[in-house]
């Protein structure tokens, strides 16, 4: 054996580089053909690679399904297990795929099915699973010989009018049996239910879309498409039977651009919902066909009784529950990311919910944008929009061409399902035709029946004497005597009227190709109006490194409060109700026994918050920091949003927009307690530091109790505890630095302090409008809730540094004064808390207006021992 093999080589060219051109040797053994060795492997390799692509791992273009899953829908068809019929087990599903069209292994074509089966993989399941077909966390489906399958009513969209010979079959491996190469698709399925799947040199991961919107882009396209009639399809018009169906429909071509289509597609509609962003990075992916797309979670900050939790109720596409829940705990055992307490998975039948339970000085906002930097809560997906053309050629593709690609499929199965009804219809004419005849000479024909030997004999009968074609005879002969006899003219008459129409119709629809244009968009509005359903996944215009966090968060009106003790937090001005005059009020938070309400004010959620304390210091803040709390919550203690000292109090805090600069040539007026006053521009307070800012320098025994935003020719007015107020031009006090002290504002009496101060322009003109009244007036609350408003006009200009005039007449019954404020026209409610956190909102319109040196009306009635702490003002537009 040695000696022949060696006698073999010896007649052989010697092996040489893969350039070299094929030979042919003839030996004693046969013909042998010797190729270079490269050649060949490269050539094996390219068949190879053709035979993973085309036949396994990519989708086509035109149904959206990879040759795994059509021969799974199409076995599950041809066994008649359709929506209606009962489960079959998922064994027999797979051994009908396995035997009549795919041999390989079992495991990945129930793989496969599984897969369509499963709700958080599939934006519109196609097969319908009973039993454990695998969950969200991971686990696995349970094997094949406990879980049963069908069709899903939404797949048999894919299948439907497959038997109208409307798509092309091919021989199964051992051509016992035929299958679809492609399917009808009525359902735009490539776009629908997205693809993924990795082939050799090349991968695909197209994401899953929404059947309203990609119905909407497919009837824009159409809408601002056409298909020109070349001259080779003219005169195929002539033909509607041909057999190349293509000869009918023309080239579709559309105008719509990608910008066109993407006011109907917003972005990938994933099963599991989540949260998707930049438009732009969107659009780059349906421009070009590639790009990554940014997922996050949707996840809630709640409140607590006395701390935050974060829920997380929708996870991004393709995420491992259990997975993400592991990943966070061991980044918390890490320390690498603080402030969560515990973390849960409560998901039930309801839904999905991750529990994330925070410590009771985390800030929340924080831990959350942690989570997402560090773990899953926030990914990208990788869009590659390759599919097989029709052509059956690999291709990366845009969204238009995808849609172009499903036009034209369904332009093909559209005139091939019409013609094959054409087809019947003229068959069944042609046979009531016969009938008809037959009608004329029925008595004739049964005779003619009866006397012939034998079938042959009587169809030849038939036509010789009668002249009925070949099928009619044999139709006629086909019926039974009895039915024969028993026709009746008129039913038969309706039918083929009927038909008539049918095959005039179908004509028409044939050679218009506009009227197969309409069809398929009729038939897509029948698709939306079974199977439509909302948008999961929230589009965000912003990308996530654009997004500032006033784009994350609405802009609404919001009430700021403040305690003594520096617990802060924020509420909607809806939380307190409107009450008459003279009530005690409600609860404005839960407090410690020895705290004590301090500071309120009405801000937007958009705004910046400038704080500053009794030392002199300012620092931001911003309100969407503040955490939201209810009407009795305790709120967050402020030292965990700013740094200040244990020593320093928050005294006054500003709502100004997030560029200070904005704000122009404007000031900020400073009291103190002991009635020094300063005026500092406010472009000094641009840049302020994590550590804060000098706003204004102090004497020791001195301290910051107010500040206001002026225009530079303003007038200020000054309130103290003791009933006394003055006011001056802001231009009695020059400009100065940040680290100033100022100069005398108001002299004081002993035991006296300023608590209250307002900046107003020097004059006022009301509008002409009687059916309004306008008015500016200072309203003052002592700290028994007593109070009223009085004009501007009563308190006189005076020199800064006086003793000042009575603002009201204050005796045991009002206490001291506890709140004073300028209100206007536009000033809807006051807001006022006391000490132990009761608060009542009242009209302004219920306020009285009254004199300077008088007394005042009962606002609010606290409690024994308790007393006003805080108002604040809410206007119109702030309610509204």
């Amino acid at each position: 054996m040695a000696k022949e093999n060696q006698d073999i080589r010896s007649n052989l060219p010697p092996i040489t580089n893969g350039d070299q051109i094929d030979t042919i040797t003839q030996t004693e053994y046969g013909q042998i053909k010797t190729v270079g060795l490269v050649k060949e492997v490269e050539q094996a390799y390219v068949d190879y690679a053709m035979s993973v692509i085309v036949s396994r791992a990519l989708p086509d273009v035109r149904d959206g399904l990879k040759p795994v899953h059509r021969r799974i829908l199409y076995a599950m068809h041809d066994a008649g297990i359709s929506h209606k019929s009962p489960y079959k087990k998922s064994a027999r599903v797979v051994g009908e795929v396995l035997g009549k069209f795919h041999p390989h292994g079992d495991s990945s074509v129930y793989d496969a099915m599984v897969r369509l089966a499963q709700d958080f993989s599939m934006r519109y399941p196609l097969v319908d699973g009973q039993g454990n077909f695998g969950s969200i966390d991971g686990d696995p489906p349970a094997q094949m010989r406990y879980t049963e399958a069908r069709l899903t009513k939404i797949s048999q969209e894919l299948l439907k009018d497959i038997e109208k010979e409307t798509v092309p079959f091919a021989d199964n491996f051992d051509a016992s049996q035929q299958e679809p190469t492609v399917m009808p698709a009525l359902l735009p399925n490539l776009l629908l239910m997205g693809a993924d799947g990795i082939a050799v040199g090349m991968a695909t991961k197209i994401p899953p879309h929404n059947l309203k919107e990609v119905a909407a882009a497919i009837t824009s396209l159409i809408k601002k498409g056409k298909s020109p009639i070349s001259q080779q399809t003219q005169k195929q018009l002539n033909n509607p039977e041909t057999d190349d169906a293509r000869l009918l429909i023309g080239d579709f071509e559309s105008e719509a651009t990608i910008d066109d289509l993407l006011e109907h597609i917003k972005g990938p509609d994933f099963p599991t919902g989540g949260e998707i962003f930049d438009i732009n990075a969107i659009r780059e992916v349906y421009t070009t066909g590639r790009g990554r797309i940014i997922i996050r979670a949707v996840a809630q900050i709640v409140e607590k009784k006395n701390h935050y939790a974060i829920q997380v109720t929708e996870l991004p596409f393709q995420v491992n529950k259990a997975n993400l829940i592991a990943k966070i705990a061991d980044l918390v055992r890490k320390k690498k990311i603080d402030g969560i307490s515990d973390i849960r998975d409560e998901s039930d039948r309801r839904g999905l919910t991750i529990a994330i339970e925070l410590k009771k000085d985390a800030v929340p906002k924080k831990v959350l944008n942690n989570l997402y930097k560090q773990t899953e809560l926030q990914t990208s997906f990788p869009a590659n929009f390759v599919a097989l053309a029709s052509d059956m050629h690999p291709r990366l593709m845009t969204l238009k061409q995808i849609l172009n690609e499903y036009v034209q499929h369904r332009q093909l199965v559209i005139v091939r399902r019409s013609q094959y009804e054409l087809r019947s219809a003229r068959a069944r004419a042609h046979i009531l035709e016969g009938l008809l005849k037959a009608l004329d000479h029925i008595d004739e024909i049964i005779q003619t029946i009866k006397k012939s030997p034998d079938s042959e004999t009587a169809k030849t009968n038939l036509m010789d004497k009668f002249g009925f074609t070949e099928i009619q005879a044999q139709a006629i002969l086909d019926m039974q005597l009895r039915k024969l006899a028993a026709l009746e003219r008129q039913k038969i008459q309706d039918e083929y009227d009927e038909l008539m129409k049918r095959i005039d119709t179908l004509l028409k629809l044939i050679t218009n190709t506009g009227n197969i244009l309409n069809t398929i968009i009729s038939e897509l509005n029948e698709l939306v109006t079974t199977y439509g359903d909302d948008r999961r996944t929230i589009v965000h215009k912003n990308a996530v490194d654009e997004f500032s966090d006033e784009d994350l968060i609405a802009k609404e009106e919001t009430i700021v409060t403040l305690t003594k003790t520096g617990y802060i937090k924020r509420m909607p001005p809806a939380t307190f109700r409107s009450q008459r005059r003279g009530g005690k009020g409600v609860a404005g938070m839960t407090k410690k026994e020895e705290d004590e309400m301090h500071l309120l004010l009405a801000a937007s959620t958009h705004d910046h918050l400038l704080v500053f304390t009794n030392k002199g210091q300012v620092h931001l803040l911003r309100v969407w920091d503040v955490p939201e709390g209810s009407r009795t919550s305790k709120g967050q203690a402020v030292v965990n949003l700013i740094n200040i000292n244990p020593e320093e109090k928050i005294q006054a805090i500003l709502a100004v927009p997030e560029k200070i600069e904005d704000l122009g040539d404007q000031f900020f007026f400073f009291t103190t307690r002991s009635g020094l006053v300063k005026r500092t521009s406010i472009k000094q307070f641009k840049n302020i530091k994590s550590n804060g800012l000098i706003a204004i320098s102090l004497k020791n025994n001195d301290e910051l109790v107010w500040v206001k935003q002026t225009l530079g020719s303003d007038h200020i007015l000054l309130v103290t505890k003791h009933g006394k107020s003055i006011r001056f031009p802001e231009t009695d006090v020059r400009p100065t630095g940040r680290d100033t002290m100022g100069v005398r504002g108001i002299t004081l009496h002993q035991d006296d302090y300023v608590l209250g101060m307002e900046a107003f322009a020097p004059t006022f003109t009301p509008p002409q409008d009687k059916r309004r009244k306008y008015f500016r007036d200072l309203l003052i609350v002592t700290s028994h809730g007593i109070g009223k408003r009085t004009p501007l006009e009563e308190y006189p200009t005076q020199k800064r540094g006086g003793q000042g005039v009575k603002v009201a007449t204050l005796n045991n019954k009002t206490g001291d004064i506890a709140g004073a404020m300028m209100v206007t026209q536009t000033a809807e409610y006051l807001i006022i808390t006391t000490k132990e956190a009761q608060a009542i909102k009242l009209p302004i319109k219920n306020i009285p207006q009254l004199k300077r040196p008088t007394q005042g009306v009962i606002l609010m009635r606290p409690k024994s021992g308790d007393a006003v702490a805080a108002t604040t003002i809410i206007d119109q537009t702030t309610t509204e």
